[in-house]
């Protein structure tokens, strides 16, 4: 065995079922009193449950949050936190809510309390992704960046919040979280712990998200997805991402295009692309899935969700395609296989038209 280094994350967290009604004494665990609850305005009601359920803890409500954590969002939020006088913040939801926190959190150095309600995973990860106005009128350019003040404190699973998430959904977030997995397995700085959380995140999000298409209420299920979604997400706090990831950014920070719709498209075919420079990773891939083929098992697998498989119908004009392209390459990063601007160009042109994944492109 190679020597490696394993940093590990300081977040503390609890997953169960009911495990939302621990939250005042996860705040009193961290000397905090005054909470702003945070979600998207989809979500206010459950932000104003959990307020109730604070009582004179919660000193506010933002239900704010919007895909892609818009910067103009964020400073209108951290002025109200402030105005407050909030000691931390908690956010019920799912990425776009938690990237609202943490964007609070890297401004305010407020500790956070997350209770995810889908399968991002993005709660376990000290990153944070933004958007803002470009120099185009109507483009936008997502950032992202990493630092300790940006991973939360305290995560709380409770699996009962995810069993009314919508099929759609539920695939999508989970297909995100998987992505997650599968990068770690070939990041210039895995190592054997990561990687045996990769492939049983893959393995259990695999099983579940079949189960949970076929009977949304099984309780096993739902609680095995969630189990998978938070190894995904400690994997990716954990060791960098490559390829896949910087295409899924470029193309939702600059098209505005759903995230994890963007994750669940694009993944096989960044695999395949990486899959012969990564071939230990792609077969593990493919023994978590119970596949032949790594790659193609994740396309399968996103096929048989019922999700979409096609850039073009989640809102990716065709017209960006080159736009992306050049972007995926402008500023170099690492990845197993060297960045080839032709072949990413076909990657995304497989990935835009719903085709198989080539590793041949």
């Amino acid at each position: 065995m190679k020597g490696f280094r394993f940093p590990g994350l300081p977040t503390r967290v609890v997953l169960g079922h009911g495990t939302l009604a621990e939250v005042p004494r996860e705040m009193e665990t961290l000397g905090r009193s005054r909470a702003v609850v945070l979600s998207t305005p989809g979500q206010r009601g459950q932000a104003e449950a959990l307020a109730g359920l604070l009582g004179e803890r919660a000193v506010g409500v933002i239900a704010e949050a919007v895909m892609h954590t818009p910067v103009a969002v964020t400073e209108a939020a951290v002025a109200r936190v402030r105005a407050l006088d909030a000691d931390c913040v908690i956010a019920v939801g799912g990425g776009s809510t938690t990237g609202l926190g943490k964007a609070i959190a890297l401004r305010t150095d407020l500790d956070q309390i997350v209770v995810p309600t889908t399968y991002a995973g993005s709660e376990m990860t000290p990153i944070l992704g933004e958007t803002r106005d470009g120099a185009e009128p109507g483009q936008k350019v997502k950032t992202t960046q990493k630092s300790q003040k940006i991973l939360p404190e305290v995560v709380v699973y409770d699996i009962d919040l995810t069993l009314g998430l919508p099929l759609s959904l539920t695939a999508t977030s989970g297909l995100n979280a998987v992505a997650h997995a599968v990068e770690a397995l070939y990041a210039q700085d895995r190592n054997p712990i990561v990687s045996l959380m990769a492939e049983e995140a893959i393995r259990a999000l695999a099983r579940a998200l079949p189960a949970i298409a076929a009977a949304p209420q099984d309780r096993t299920a739902r609680a095995d997805a969630l189990y998978g979604a938070w190894l995904a997400g400690a994997c990716l706090g954990t060791v960098g991402m490559a390829l896949h990831h910087k295409l899924c950014h470029v193309l939702g920070g600059s098209f505005d295009l759903p995230h994890a719709a963007t994750h669940a498209v694009v993944l096989p075919h960044a695999a395949a692309y990486n899959a012969p420079a990564a071939p230990e990773a792609m077969a593990r891939v493919a023994r978590a899935l119970g596949a032949a083929d790594g790659p193609q098992g994740l396309h399968d697998l996103a096929a048989s969700l019922g999700v979409p498989t096609a850039l073009k119908t989640i809102g990716m004009p065709e017209a960006g395609l080159d736009r992306a392209a050049e972007a995926a390459v402008a500023n170099s990063y690492w990845n197993p296989r060297p960045l080839e601007p032709g072949a990413i160009r076909r990657l995304l042109d497989n990935a835009f038209h719903g085709r198989r994944p080539d590793a041949a492109v």
